[in-house]
């Protein structure tokens, strides 16, 4: 099997990685997926990605493939989708390299031309998923807040509260912030953006990209792309990747306030993927949030 070959036959993959047809090696694939790097016989390098045990939920595949061929209609620096199958997702391979400072610059002006390039609501055309959960995309003209409260945040409050991972506390300060999101516009239009962008999901090249990988693309806010890059422990020069951010496309006063809230998301979805371990990060930005949103 070479790359024209499997342009042309997708489906054939899983056959010939079963018979053995292909070299697998096996690489970081992160929490939620196996992966492996495959190589064929014309030296196409590929990333494949598959569930550990049993089948994955549907559509888990498929919807990262839609987030990428999204992104990637936008210009965004995304690997090229090769496979999208129920039981498997393959890319195109990429190097790894270093986060220069240069490299930065330019994921701060791409990231701008995403944004830039908009999205037609809040939410996406497809069921999503982040990490291993479920997300709702049903689409919704806005406003942001409304739609941020009840798609990205109460859900997750919900899960993290039945599994013991917030308390009653917990979950009452959460609740005073939805309630003022309902009644919250700061008439932001929906931007296209990568969803998940913690960051562990850019991949720095021996090109001098950085890469989006992983994404649980929607239309969404774009200060919460910018906040979710300062989480754990934060992308390599991101006063470089936001400082060129914001020369292409300026911030509305006061965003730097607004970092907590917008992390709440991603927050939330590890305490109620993963549990307690991240109720104190939880509370802090909750707090934050609070008092930006009163």
């Amino acid at each position: 099997m070479d790359q024209a070959y499997l342009r042309a036959h997708p489906e054939h993959l899983p056959t010939f990685l079963t018979h053995q047809r292909i070299r697998e090696t096996p690489v970081g694939g992160g929490s939620v997926s196996n992966a492996v790097r495959l190589t064929l016989d014309d030296g196409t390098s590929l990333f494949a990605k598959t569930w550990p045990s049993g089948e994955p939920p549907r559509g888990f595949f498929e919807a990262e493939a839609s987030g990428l061929r999204w992104l990637a209609e936008a210009g965004a620096p995304v690997p090229e989708v090769f496979v999208a199958l129920p039981s498997m997702l393959a890319t195109g391979w990429i190097d790894h390299g270093p986060a220069t400072p240069a490299a930065a610059e330019r994921l701060g002006r791409d990231l701008a031309a995403l944004h830039r390039s908009g999205a037609e609501s809040f939410g996406a055309e497809w069921p999503g998923f982040i990490g291993p959960l479920p997300l709702d995309n049903t689409r919704q003209p806005g406003p942001w807040g409304r739609w941020f409260a009840e798609r990205r945040l109460r859900p997750y409050v919900r899960t993290s509260a039945d599994s013991g991972a917030l308390t009653a506390q917990d979950v009452a300060l959460l609740e005073e912030i939805l309630s003022a999101l309902d009644r919250w516009d700061d008439g932001e239009p929906p931007s296209r953006t990568h969803g998940d962008l913690w960051p562990g999901n850019i991949l720095w090249s021996s090109d001098g990209t950085a890469y989006l990988i992983d994404p649980a693309a929607q239309g969404a806010h774009r200060e919460t792309d910018l906040a979710e890059m300062s989480l754990f422990g934060g992308a390599p020069h991101l006063d470089r990747i936001l400082g060129a951010y914001r020369d292409a496309f300026p911030l509305a006063d006061g965003w730097q306030a607004r970092v907590p809230l917008h992390q709440l998301h991603l927050l939330l979805v590890h305490t109620a993927a993963f549990g307690a371990a991240y109720r104190n990060a939880v509370v802090t930005a909750a707090r934050s949030a609070h008092a930006a949103l009163s």
